[in-house]
């Protein structure tokens, strides 16, 4: 971590300790929810809540983002998931557990998931400036993509299995840790200047209506945030029941879970730390077309598979691709938004995106009371398609990476037009694949 300093050695720690926390409360409220209900949609319900968050208060998150300390931000939406974790520990341990207690949980975490993420997008630039935006990103993605399913998710599971509320209480734990690392970061990362101001002076203050003017004026940004929408839709459609899957269709215990999705972590994780090098071998266009075919080729292959073991490895697949993903976008969304805007863009950008997911969701738990794994072969053959389709977009992204630190106007981009004609729907960037 030294290259990148030590600010993001402690923004760094501190999203393994949140993501960490993150994970084990993750595995832990499904596998709750399928000892009350085996009926798909209503675990679909679930999954779909973890998206609502961004919808109803992805703008709010942002504007928060860009108008207080940083820092207090994000140490604010940790103590609020503290708080969601002992309840649901409370309730359990007193009887009192049901869908409508998980589904409060997973709203609070999703509102704390809302605010933490945002401020951490809008605080790297500031610590490791636009030249080590591909590095950080991914060390990031990795931490969330691995500590997630590859520590955390067994962990939930062996956890689970000795008693219900184990995993509440170590979430907790880990939303504490990550909240004193991130109340630590440097003066830098509290606020972020405007284009061409002094060190050290505050950024004047800018409207919601002007940070959304500056998304949809700029074209390409616009483009980009609409394809990944579709995108992200897909694969949420596609991973609407993951957990009832395995353990309903391949026969997974509880305990083994978190075994499989470590199995599928250890692709994302693949994905996170080789996408700076791919991106430097391939050119940021060309992965970003590859990833989003590979994400969407490795669920389809999952509505195929005949046993857990090859389900995890197509699984671990599209992980990749979808890790690979991650990087390159998040740093060109990061590199074209001035930092000062960049909590609000990002909100309304995710606010788009993950409005669509939650729908999507429910619609794939639909789906799958015909078949668990029909959902998988519809979404991950539809974002194949919508990836070729937008390839022209895709391929155009070289051409619209800042390559200094200068400053970027708010002006309409002459990107090419997007190409996915007939698909119509909206953004956010689709995460690697998990339950």
């Amino acid at each position: 971590m030294s290259a990148l300093g030590a600010g993001f050695g402690k923004l760094w720690a501190a999203a393994l300790g949140s993501n960490l926390a993150d994970g084990i409360a993750r595995l832990a409220i499904p596998l709750m929810a399928v000892s009350l209900t085996q009926d798909p949609v209503a675990i679909a319900v679930l999954s779909a809540l973890a998206y609502v968050p961004w919808l109803i208060f992805g703008v709010p998150a942002g504007m928060i983002v860009d108008r207080i300390d940083r820092r207090r931000a994000m140490g604010a939406a940790n103590a609020v998931r503290v708080l969601a974790a002992a309840g649901v520990a409370l309730a359990v341990e007193t009887g009192h557990a049901t869908l409508g207690v998980l589904a409060a949980a997973v709203l609070v975490f999703g509102i704390g998931e809302t605010l933490f993420d945002n401020a951490t997008n809008a605080v790297l630039p500031s610590l490791v400036g636009r030249g080590g935006l591909d590095k950080a990103n991914g060390r990031i993605q990795a931490a969330q993509v691995g500590v997630d399913m590859f520590v955390a998710t067994p962990i939930s599971g062996v956890l689970f299995a000795i008693a219900a509320v184990l995993p509440l209480v170590v979430s907790g734990a880990g939303y504490l840790v990550a909240m004193g690392l991130v109340l630590a970061l440097p003066a830098v990362a509290a606020h972020a200047s405007a284009p061409g101001a002094a060190p050290g002076e505050a950024a004047p203050r800018v409207s919601l209506t002007d940070a959304l003017l500056f998304l949809w004026r700029h074209r390409y940004l616009r483009s980009m945030v609409l394809v990944t929408s579709v995108i992200g839709g897909l694969l949420a459609f596609a991973q609407a029941i993951t957990v009832l899957l395995f353990v309903d269709r391949f026969g997974v215990t509880a305990q083994l879970v978190g075994i499989v999705t470590a199995g599928i972590g250890l692709g994302g994780v693949a994905g996170a730390l080789t996408a700076g090098a791919v991106v430097a071998r391939l050119g940021r266009g060309r992965t970003l077309l590859s990833a989003s075919v590979l994400g969407g080729a490795g669920l389809f292959a999952v509505g195929f598979a005949p046993n857990a073991w090859t389900a995890v490895l197509a699984y671990a697949i599209g992980a990749y691709g979808v890790a690979l993903w991650n990087v390159p976008w998040g740093s060109l969304r990061q590199a074209l938004v001035p930092g000062h805007m960049l909590g609000r863009v990002i909100g309304a950008a995710r606010t788009v995106a993950w409005g669509l997911m939650p729908l999507a969701t429910m619609l794939g738990g639909w789906v799958a009371r015909a078949d668990l794994q029909l959902p998988y072969l519809i979404g991950g053959g539809a974002t194949v398609m919508v990836s070729l389709a937008a390839a022209r977009l895709l391929l155009s992204a070289d051409a619209h990476m800042p390559t200094d630190d200068a400053a970027i106007e708010p002006t309409r981009d002459e990107a090419p037009p997007v190409v996915v004609a007939a698909v119509a729907a909206p953004e956010a960037e689709p995460e690697a694949p998990r339950p």
